[in-house]
């Protein structure tokens, strides 16, 4: 089992910035991929953006450029500093993990979502 625990979001500004980070705790596993779902009232879940093998950066058309995901401190943490904040950006962001284990099963995990305001 891995478990995925998110910080950051809050409250900004139009214009503003704010970071989330989110680490994926267990063992005995590697991430295949790591990022950033966001999911607004009334709307689908999003792609914002992920880190593809630990060092390939994708970002969502509506990110690129203003949102920097990176890894973090260590191997299983991925930071996403979002810049230029919108108020459409207004939505819970949910960490996802995308897992290989040791025996070669994959699996996909969620964090239990972080909200976002954006105020104009």
């Amino acid at each position: 089992q891995v478990e995925l625990v998110e910080s950051g979001g809050g409250l900004a500004q139009s214009g503003g910035s704010l970071k989330l980070s989110c680490e994926a705790w267990g063992s005995r596993f590697s991430i295949i991929d790591m990022g950033w779902y966001r999911q607004a009232p009334g709307k689908e879940r999003e792609l914002v953006a992920r880190m593809i093998g630990g060092s390939n950066p994708d970002y969502a058309d509506t990110a690129r450029g203003r949102f920097t995901i990176s890894r973090g401190s260590t191997k299983n943490v991925v930071d996403l500093q979002m810049d230029s904040l919108k108020p459409e950006e207004t939505a819970d962001y949910y960490c996802y993990a995308n897992v290989i284990w040791e025996w070669g099963a994959s699996n996909n995990y969620w964090g239990q979502g972080t909200q976002v305001t954006v105020s104009s």
